[in-house]
């Protein structure tokens, strides 16, 4: 359960690098609060994430506590729907068994970018929708967390 959350929450990582213009955001789990709190490379805390266990669904804040986006897994589609703070589509994330990755469309079932396991480098290659790589995701196991590095 806990890869499943930090494997999921790599769509934020990608985001919020875009927007601050960081060369790296980390992530780790925080077992007092039960979530995943995101760092800018300053180590300042720039949001989290959470299990609601009553809606079923993940849900991501900013430092604030303001709600950003919900994901939640639609298993008659087979695909995990992304919703913004108030309720709106934001696209959905489903895994291609066929080119063994995962795939990030936008609410019109535009491709935005893919995710895929490079087992030489041991890491999350992310790729945007014209197939560039725009940075990878790695496991620091000195502080047990996952990094984003920014290409």
């Amino acid at each position: 359960m806990k890869q499943i959350r930090l494997i999921s929450l790599w769509t934020i990582l990608v985001m919020a690098c875009s927007q601050m213009n960081a060369q790296q955001l980390t992530q780790k789990y925080n077992s007092f609060y039960n979530r995943t709190e995101f760092y800018n490379s300053s180590g300042t805390m720039v949001g989290y994430a959470k299990y609601n266990s009553f809606y079923n669904r993940l849900e991501y804040y900013d430092a604030s506590g303001n709600l950003l986006k919900t994901e939640k897994h639609n298993s008659f589609y087979d695909r995990k729907d992304i919703n913004d703070g108030n309720g709106n589509s934001q696209g959905y994330e489903k895994k291609n068994s066929f080119y063994k990755r995962t795939e990030r469309y936008d609410e019109n079932g535009n491709m935005k970018y893919t995710k895929k396991w490079n087992s030489f480098y041991e890491r999350y290659d992310i790729y945007d929708a014209n197939g560039n790589q725009v940075g990878y995701y790695k496991w620091n196991s000195f502080y047990e967390r996952w990094e984003f590095h920014k290409q």
